[in-house]
């Protein structure tokens, strides 16, 4: 692995938008009624469905994001902050099941007793906050959800899985995967399922004085089959991966977390990390076969929170992602004025030649609306693969609190978005958009997401033609009490 010497004074993530004084323009009217309610508990069945629902969906939609934003007086000042829950769908035919409740953390647990705040936050610190081991953050567990190994794992960073049941959503319990992993294996949010097999995939960052990247293969009954450790020569901040038949593929952007000044210092993560892009992104390439070597190839300097996939061509590996001019993380606060100076950003195609270790080609596409949520049909991962569907953020580039209201299917063989739904003003979408396949029909599918609708309290789920976005949803499915906007989403057919 080539090693790169930085040399750099400290620059801290907090600088790297530089804040407009006064009044601000309000381009995303009543968001705070998307952030600053009490998210309830409830499970039923969805009434005064509009339009239709395909014959042939079959199966169980989750989304988890955050969805308590104060306790006992204290606001939280980050959108990471906020207690994870996970809300459910449930298609059988006959109708849609709703389902909605916490992740039973032992963070949530603890507070919930002393009625007031306890652990520190991603983005909140307070007197008296304490740590996980007083080495790491009691995760709130609000990321991400997936249908594994027969169970249902909601997935937070830096932290194991919790356990769910699929139908009510009532917590388990940590997973360790057969007492493989505890409480302070570094385990990231995005864990990536080979359809064929059913294994699952994921890593890990350990931010100590020597830092390293963890990468677990687990089977599809939840044993753990091997973890590798490959040295970093910098402790930086990674959120996703991808992967293709031979690599595992990480973009190591330069932005550092330094978890002494957590520890130390008490601050939360979020003032702990520094973005330094003078230092140069990189792609790191970790070969699947177990003796292989890392390849470490340069990038320029921009920033990845999301990849899209990964796929090889005549010795040619693509890399595709969402690359930003600068991190996403200081748009993300103070909730709920969000993104109020996001980045410019678009989906990039970085053709690398492994063997040369040397980007051959950086193409990007046209879309630049600070795109985020990147969606593939999950039984293309790591295959050669056209479309993608992801959220926008129509005034992207100017000043003022906005939100995520374009829904998008973009095309790498046209080189461009090519079918967009745009929300009204003042409605926005949330969650990873889920593309669901109709297993009888190649090429018929639907892509569904959350709507809110703040000025009326209320929020409903849209399903799409995966193929015809711009015709308008297939459906709206109500939804009795307002949800807050979720993060990762994902699909479980029924058998």
């Amino acid at each position: 692995m080539r090693q790169m010497g930085l040399g750099l004074t400290d620059s801290v993530v907090t600088d790297v938008q530089v804040r407009v004084a006064g009044a601000q323009p309000d381009l995303a009217p009543g968001l705070e009624h998307c952030f600053l309610f009490d998210a309830v508990e409830d499970a039923y069945a969805v009434t005064g469905i509009e339009g239709r629902i395909p014959a042939w969906l079959r199966g169980s939609y989750y989304v988890n994001g955050p969805a308590r934003f104060a306790r006992g007086g204290l606001e939280y000042r980050h959108w990471l902050d906020g207690d994870g829950m996970v809300c459910a769908l449930h298609f059988d035919g006959a109708g849609v099941r709703f389902a909605n409740r916490f992740v039973g953390t032992r963070k949530l647990r603890d507070e919930q007793a002393a009625g007031a705040p306890v652990y520190r936050t991603f983005g909140t610190a307070f007197a008296g906050d304490r740590l996980r081991r007083n080495m790491m953050l009691e995760a709130p567990v609000n990321v991400s959800v997936y249908p594994y190994a027969g169970t249902l794992l909601a997935f937070g960073e830096q932290t194991l899985p919790v356990e769910l049941d699929p139908v009510t959503l009532e917590t388990r319990g940590e997973y360790d995967f057969h007492e493989r992993l505890n409480e302070v294996s570094p385990f990231a949010a995005h864990a990536k399922f080979d359809a064929a097999t059913g294994h699952m995939f994921n890593f890990g960052i350990s931010y100590s004085a020597n830092p390293s990247l963890q990468v677990y293969e687990f089977d599809g009954a939840g044993f753990l089959l091997s973890r590798r450790r490959i040295a970093l020569p910098y402790a930086h901040s990674v959120h996703d991966f991808s992967m293709s038949p031979r690599y595992f593929v990480f973009f190591l952007s330069p932005l550092f977390l330094n978890m002494e000044k957590v520890m130390r210092e008490q601050l939360p993560v979020f003032d702990a990390m520094a973005w330094k892009p003078e230092a140069g992104s990189r792609i790191l390439l970790v070969p699947r076969e177990a003796n292989g070597t890392a390849i470490s190839v340069e990038t320029g300097s921009g920033y990845c929170l999301h990849m899209i996939n990964c796929c090889e061509e005549g010795g040619r590996l693509a890399v595709d992602l969402i690359e930003l001019d600068e991190p996403i993380y200081p748009q993300y606060q103070p909730v709920p004025d969000l993104f109020a100076t996001a980045p410019g950003g678009r989906p990039v195609r970085y053709w690398i030649d492994p063997a040369a270790q040397r980007v051959l080609e950086r193409i990007p596409m046209n879309y630049d609306r600070t795109p985020d949520f990147p969606s593939i049909d999950n039984s293309l991962l790591a295959r050669p693969y056209d479309e993608f569907w992801m959220l926008g953020i129509s005034p992207s580039g100017q000043t003022g609190r906005k939100f995520f209201d374009q829904l998008v299917r973009a095309s790498w063989r046209e080189g461009e978005a090519v079918d967009l739904y745009q929300t009204a003003r003042g409605e926005y979408l949330g969650g990873e958009p889920v593309f669901i396949a109709n297993p009888d029909a190649p090429g018929e599918a639907a892509v569904i997401v959350q709507h809110l609708k703040p000025h009326a309290g209320a929020v409903d789920y849209l399903l799409f033609d995966a193929f015809h976005l711009a015709r308008g949803p297939l459906a709206r499915l109500p939804l009795k009490h307002p949800v807050h906007p979720g993060f990762h989403a994902s699909f479980k057919a029924s058998a």
